[in-house]
């Protein structure tokens, strides 16, 4: 089964620390969806250490709700998870982190990743992590091709192996989370938002089922 992310942009009201402000400090200001709407798990396990399949360091796992959520995300969870148990992984993260992120990082144990498309359906593409070794299933399907040395012989490229083009390509964060990924979308908004609010009074909260 698979996993989707649910969530929202959060701001903090400039005047929350007046002594006369009675409402919630932090609001909710856009949904993460319309901005995104994927199911990439190189982003999750890179944002938020979620579905992660290669060993990212997260930026923001585990958080849980902030103590401070706006009222209307905590009534959404809670009523989600209280009629769902798969809902799980609830955090958050500020724009102030998401701007510092270094988009040229890469996963500590992997040397790059196999990007597969096939002509029949090319819009659709596959992903297999590279380590030390070839992934079996990539060779049981494609077989050795040009790569029949292994990943730390074979310099980064492409090749054709029947319909299928085999793309072999360093893997970064800018790779989970840059233009194309969909969370443009989303950083243009929280960066957007921060120019009035301020980097550490926008946050994107967030949790998956």
């Amino acid at each position: 089964m698979g996993t989707d992310i649910r969530g929202c942009i959060e701001i903090r009201n400039p005047n929350a620390d007046e002594d006369w402000y009675t409402r919630p400090p932090w609001e909710r200001a856009i949904d993460l969806y319309p901005l995104y709407s994927g199911r990439d798990y190189a982003a999750f396990g890179c944002l938020f250490g979620v579905r992660d399949p290669v060993g990212w360091e997260p930026v923001a796992a585990g958080r849980g709700l902030p103590p401070d959520v706006s009222p209307e995300l905590r009534k959404e969870f809670d009523e989600v998870a209280g009629s769902d148990p798969a809902v799980h992984g609830p955090t958050w993260v500020t724009w102030a982190e998401l701007a510092g992120i270094d988009l040229d990082a890469a996963p500590a144990d992997v040397r790059g990743a196999l990007v597969l498309r096939d002509d029949r359906t090319p819009e659709l593409e596959v992903r297999r992590w590279v380590t030390d070794d070839w992934p079996p299933d990539v060779l049981d399907r494609l077989g050795p091709g040009p790569a029949a040395d292994g990943p730390t012989a074979t310099p980064f490229g492409e090749w054709r192996t029947g319909p299928t083009r085999v793309g072999y390509r360093r893997f970064t964060r800018r790779d989970a989370l840059g233009p194309g990924t969909g969370w443009e979308h989303v950083f243009a908004v929280m960066k957007a938002l921060a120019a009035r609010f301020g980097d550490e009074h926008v946050r994107l909260v967030v949790y998956f089922d």
